[in-house]
């Protein structure tokens, strides 16, 4: 649990500097009273619609024409309508720096280190553009791109957007089915692929995937082949395939179509583990205005900074990572296994390139901490001041782990929102401490509370909701015009609020700690239990890697059950069992103690590398899992089946 202990105090110096204390200096000159971060928050809740107007002009949105009114409906949610009347392009605000600054430096595995600078970045693209503009794309068409994290799908993703289409991709990782249940829905007209990859020192060609895909999906009129592997025998049997290089055609400066606020911008996918994945449209205005307010507000995102996230074009970290280019900041691209060809990959890459906002996962930072990777003695990481983390709860010992083993002055800002939303709920605040285990603080007009039986609770925890209207919102869902499915997954629980799925608890400092899914609660005996306070204990424990526990349904109560998986060469021995019990016991309570604990091989998560519990906990109870086209890894569901430790 965490213990309110102080990890990180910002400097004097960094808060005059802070992007926040001139935001609340620019609002106080335009007749506010703001004295700190609190009062910022709350003034940005009860009066959102000036919130989001003096955000809006202060950080230059570039426009066409100026919005009629902040917001229609302002109490419908879902309903809203912001900026009506604003023309502008999400493209445009992206490319609109035109120097010779570094924009984006792309790394892979073995592919060569490639630069583009502002001005090359936007040469690039409006050639893409050319192409797409050739081939008949208009607004509102769908664009997709399965495809690396590589300079090429920025360079797709602007080109599209700046012409008003609608941008929608998946990591190569899928499987063709996986692809199609995702693309099938939305109908492209142009798709980008690469022929393949390389992962952890192995080459994976995914051609015949591609063929596939173009063969099932009859809207697909072209397809661009970006050469990763080079194997140009085989791209030429790809239907209506044309070679990357040979696509983009002459043009020197992109043009940009002038749409409204909420014109679609993003189809971004549910993980689809429970079913066919649901298309989430999201608008350009009101992804674009989210993600300048966390880069710049939250995450103090400036010209200078260098930023890193490791994401695949699969998560939506990915199109959060490309929209810093609104800020005139250097995004670094990683494509492959961050722990290839040594363990410190990430690291002598972070040194080399001179990383100041590093991004990742909570699995990443755990995973460190197991192979006892301390980068900050071994390497130079000077010029990292910030440290992301998101994806899955951070554990307080993953904390620990920052400070101890990788930079003691780094502020470390654990984020968490979600595809649902483009963005986040709860992230970093650079003008407050950081307290270990604990988010900082609620994003700045993001009405965020935790419920329990739909009343506000602290100290204690409940359903993080969010309710309010916010201009990240999805559209809704594709193709859905009732909004039937959009308002049953978000508002069915408590009408007119955003219940996001997630089990948490404010905290004393105004901060947040996520306890997990909430429809991965386990209630023994009639106690409700976050998974991520059993996993923050087990993580302890050297001998094992990585957990998962579910409740199991079992003589008229529900029991935890543990599942392992061990450091090679560890059995689970009685002593072992009794050291996760023990260590569990001591640090959460008696309630949290697994009944059983079970060793094994792999643990099945999605394709953007989330630990699924719902499929497991359905095949313990005998349930098929609906959709394993949804896991990365879909074998390893072997390893649940018919158990017969689990019929005692």
């Amino acid at each position: 649990m965490a213990n309110n202990k102080t990890l990180w105090i910002p400097s004097e110096e960094s808060i005059r500097q802070a992007n926040l204390t001139a935001f609340i200096e620019w609002v106080n000159r335009r007749g506010a009273s703001i004295t700190d971060y609190s009062s910022l928050y709350q003034w940005s809740i009860d009066h959102s619609d000036i919130f989001w107007s003096c955000f809006w002009e202060f950080s230059g949105i570039i426009n066409s024409r100026r919005w009629d009114r902040v917001v229609d409906n302002p109490d419908a949610m879902p309903g809203a309508s912001w900026f009506p009347g604003a023309r502008l392009n999400f493209a445009e605000n992206l490319l609109g720096f035109k120097d010779d600054r570094t924009a984006i430096i792309a790394c892979s595995e073995d592919r060569l280190e490639q630069r583009l600078t502002y001005a090359e970045l936007n040469r690039e693209v409006a050639r893409c553009a050319e192409f797409l503009k050739s081939s008949g794309v208009e607004a509102g068409d769908r664009v997709v791109g399965y495809i690396t994290n590589g300079a090429e799908a920025i360079i797709a993703m602007l080109a599209a957007t700046s012409l008003g289409a609608v941008w929608s991709s998946c990591s190569p990782e899928f499987g063709a089915k996986g692809v199609l249940e995702r693309f099938m829905q939305i109908e492209p007209k142009i798709m980008f692929a690469v022929d393949g990859y390389r992962y952890n020192g192995r080459r994976h060609s995914i051609l015949d995937r591609v063929r596939s895909v173009i063969q099932s999906i009859p809207s697909i009129e072209k397809t661009v082949i970006i050469p990763f592997l080079n194997d140009s025998s085989e791209i030429s049997e790809v239907p209506n395939g044309i070679v990357w290089h040979d696509a983009l055609m002459n043009a020197s400066e992109p043009e940009f179509r002038q749409l409204p606020f909420d014109h679609s911008l993003f189809i971004m996918y549910s993980s689809g583990t429970t079913g066919k994945p649901k298309c989430i449209v999201h608008g350009a205005g009101g992804s674009l205005i989210q993600h300048l307010k966390e880069h710049r507000l939250h995450t103090d995102l400036k010209r200078d900074d260098v930023l890193f996230f490791f994401t695949t074009c699969g998560w939506m970290m990915w199109n959060w990572l490309a929209s810093a280019l609104a800020s005139g900041s250097t995004l670094v691209l990683y494509d492959g296994s961050p722990f290839y060809p040594t363990r410190n990959a990430m690291w002598d890459m972070s040194e080399r390139l001179g990383i100041s906002i590093f991004g990742t996962s909570a699995r990443f930072l755990s995973a460190c901490a197991k192979e006892g990777l301390t980068p900050g003695k071994d390497k130079d990481l000077s010029a990292m001041r910030m440290l992301l983390s998101t994806g899955s709860p951070l554990a307080p010992e993953g904390f620990d782990y920052v400070y101890q083993g990788i930079k003691e002055d780094v502020q470390l800002s654990s984020m968490s929102g979600g595809t649902d939303i483009m963005g986040c709920f709860v992230m970093g605040n650079p003008v407050a401490p950081v307290y270990r285990g604990e988010i900082q603080c609620r994003a700045l007009g993001m009405a965020v509370d935790v419920f329990d039986e739909g009343r506000p609770v602290r100290g204690r925890q409940g359903e993080l909701v969010c309710t309010k209207p916010f201009p990240s919102m999805p559209l809704g869902f594709w193709n859905e015009p009732d909004d039937a499915r959009y308002k049953s997954a978000y508002f069915e629980r408590y009408p007119g609020v955003w219940a996001h799925g997630d089990y948490a608890e404010m905290t004393k400092h105004d901060g947040m700690i996520i306890h997990g899914r909430s429809d991965a609660v386990l209630n023994p005996g009639g106690v409700r239990i976050g998974t991520a306070e059993i996993y923050s204990q087990v993580e302890k424990i050297d001998e094992v890697m990585e957990s998962l526990c579910i409740g199991q349904r079992f003589d008229g109560d529900t029991r935890i059950v543990l599942f392992v998986i061990l450091r090679e060469g560890i059995e689970l021995t009685e002593n072992l069992q009794a050291l996760i019990r023990t260590t569990i016991r001591e640090n959460a309570s008696i309630r949290h103690v697994p009944a059983k604990i079970i060793a094994v091989p792999d643990i099945p998560r999605t394709l953007s590398g989330k630990i699924t519990e719902l499929a497991v906990r359905d095949l313990v109870h005998g349930h098929p899992v609906k959709n394993t086209q949804a896991l990365a890894n879909p074998e390893a569901l072997q390893y649940f089946q018919d158990l017969s430790e689990l019929q005692e």
